[in-house]
């Protein structure tokens, strides 16, 4: 494990060194092993990013650079430079969520600043031959910070009110509620109708790809 950056341009250099590498050679540097493919490993590729850049293991509901103020996102893309799959921000709160808002929201902390590292994600390259592309660090412009608050606060209202089963992947414009659960046997309590405790998934919040496909497009073309 490398040792954690001490300012963001340190932390850029690094994920500038990476791009253009395979995961193998990574992996080789970082002791670890390739895996046949991410079914059983969906984090993999995250964690080896992690340790070439010195990122601190922990808690995962602050950024992955605290003392930096700074979030890393890999994101797998395609041959075309599209991302392939939504991306995970965090797990949702579904209980005691009174009070929040967006501004003390997890949410709103994890995407305040994010280093979004690009690597290859179409299924016909084996894993070892895949590379680290160009890393960009981003900001959320005004708009893009009005349109997630939307998001947010359209979902967590719905959550309040008991209407968590309800949400689908088509609310939000950029932001939607996903279950997140490795088994459908993991549940966890939320507010139901009637006020009361239900039991259901756990779910998470995820950036649409459209969105994210926005974010490579005004920086990379």
């Amino acid at each position: 494990m490398k040792v954690e950056p001490k300012s963001e341009q340190e932390l850029f250099q690094r994920a500038m060194e990476v791009a253009g590498i395979s995961f193998k050679e990574l992996a080789q540097e970082a002791k670890l092993t390739v895996p046949p493919n991410l079914k059983k490993d969906k984090g993999w590729v995250g964690q080896l990013i992690e340790w070439h850049l010195g990122a601190p293991a922990g808690s995962k509901a602050e950024q992955d650079f605290k003392h930096l103020g700074i979030e890393l996102k890999t994101i797998p893309i395609s041959y075309t430079g599209k991302p392939l799959e939504t991306t995970f921000v965090c797990v949702a709160p579904l209980m005691g969520i009174q009070g929040l808002t967006w501004e003390t929201s997890h949410v709103c902390n994890k995407l305040s600043r994010v280093l979004w590292v690009p690597v290859e994600g179409e299924r016909e390259i084996p894993l070892a031959d895949r590379r680290v592309g160009t890393p960009l660090m981003w900001t959320p412009s005004e708009e893009e910070n009005a349109q997630l608050k939307a998001d947010w606060e359209e979902l967590m209202e719905m959550i309040v009110l008991g209407h968590v089963e309800k949400i689908t992947a088509h609310h939000g414009q950029i932001l939607q509620l996903r279950p997140k659960a490795a088994h459908s046997r993991v549940l966890t309590e939320a507010y139901g109708v009637s006020g009361k405790p239900i039991m259901t998934l756990p779910r998470g919040f995820y950036l649409r790809t459209q969105f994210t496909s926005s974010i490579l497009e005004k920086h990379f073309f």
